[in-house]
């Protein structure tokens, strides 16, 4: 029983939505949804940058 939504749903839910928060208030959404997105990337490449050892620092020895 899985139910995938055809063309024709996908575009009455995209009409529905856009009746109700209009072409201005969606924009502002995908652009905040994008800073967002953008800053989550940017803080896993931070993130990793942080955990990788340095090239000058000798390996640490197992204990």
């Amino acid at each position: 029983m899985n139910w995938r939504p055809g063309g024709w749903e996908i575009l009455i839910v995209l009409l529905i939505v856009l009746l109700l928060f209009g072409p201005g208030r969606i924009s502002k959404i995908a652009g905040e949804l994008g800073q967002s997105i953008k800053s989550f990337r940017e803080g896993l490449t931070k993130k990793e940058e942080e955990n990788k050892p340095k090239s000058d620092e000798p390996p640490a020895e197992p204990k």
